[in-house]
């Protein structure tokens, strides 16, 4: 009787299809339906919302690790705190939450633990991601309305052009969505081309306040250009809120929301 034998494993094979597998995936990724600009967790429950209704949804991060400051929570422990009603959103996912018997509302989380199944989420439902890529310029035609985004990669974006000159490429979509927190990325960009008014940043912390405004601003901001989490903070120069996250998770999912809506109507 013949034994079954596998052939040996050979590195050629590793990097073959490696690569076959990423370039059939990436020409799908050239054009999208939406495309969020940031991994933390407002980008992710935002693009996992989209994705989760068929809406092809490519998310971008310009670190190698997904889920920004969702991570850690405040002071490098391990704890972060979510106030109602953002931790009906954590169970639905699946993330465990312990209420505080202290503080009516609020509940603690791990953060690695929530930034896993955020991501796992957004895998799930079907959302593409591109990490390590950083965008540097946007697409804006004669109509006056954000069509896509401009990108390279990061690491040599970090390297500077003096020593390596490697020119970005497009990648078009019908709507963009600013979830790149305090740096407020793609509205920046609107700015340096003039058609956006300049972009405060963060106000002092003031978490009650912010956590409210946060949720309340997500909106659309430019034709085809909307903002959520802390993006909404810096582009309203309103409070920031520090390692208090519910806000961000309902920010997310009030700004897919509106991106359906929008899409819908087109």
């Amino acid at each position: 009787m013949k034994e079954n034998t596998i052939a040996p494993l050979r590195e050629r094979d590793v990097t073959r299809h490696i690569a076959r597998e990423f370039y059939k995936e990436f020409d799908q990724l050239i054009e999208s339906d939406v495309i969020i600009v940031g991994a933390g967790p407002s980008g992710l429950l935002c693009a996992r919302d989209l994705a989760a209704h068929g809406i092809r949804t490519l998310l971008i991060e310009q670190s190698l690790a997904l889920g920004g400051g969702f991570w850690s929570g405040g002071y490098l422990m391990n704890k972060a705190t979510i106030c109602a009603p953002a931790d009906v959103i954590l169970e639905e996912l699946g993330i465990p939450c312990k209420p505080v018997k202290e503080c009516d509302g609020m509940t603690i989380v791990d953060p690695p633990h929530a930034t896993a199944r955020l991501i796992a989420a957004a895998y799930e439902a079907g959302v593409k991601i591109m990490n390590l890529t950083r965008v540097l310029d946007l697409i804006v035609r004669e109509e006056g309305k954000l069509e896509g985004v401009v990108v390279n990669n990061t690491t040599a974006e970090m390297a500077g052009h003096d020593i390596i000159h490697v020119d970005p490429i497009a990648l078009e979509s019908r709507i963009v969505v600013d979830a790149t927190g305090h740096d407020a990325v793609v509205v920046n960009l609107l700015h340096r081309r003039n058609l956006y008014e300049k972009v405060p940043g963060n106000g002092a912390m003031w978490i009650a306040k912010s956590e409210a405004l946060v949720v309340e601003n997500t909106r659309e901001v430019y034709p085809n250009c909307f903002i959520t989490g802390l993006a909404v903070a810096a582009v309203d120069g309103s409070p920031r809120m520090g390692p208090a996250f519910g806000s961000m998770i309902l920010s997310g999912r009030r700004a897919a929301e509106l991106v359906k809506h929008k899409l819908k109507g087109e």
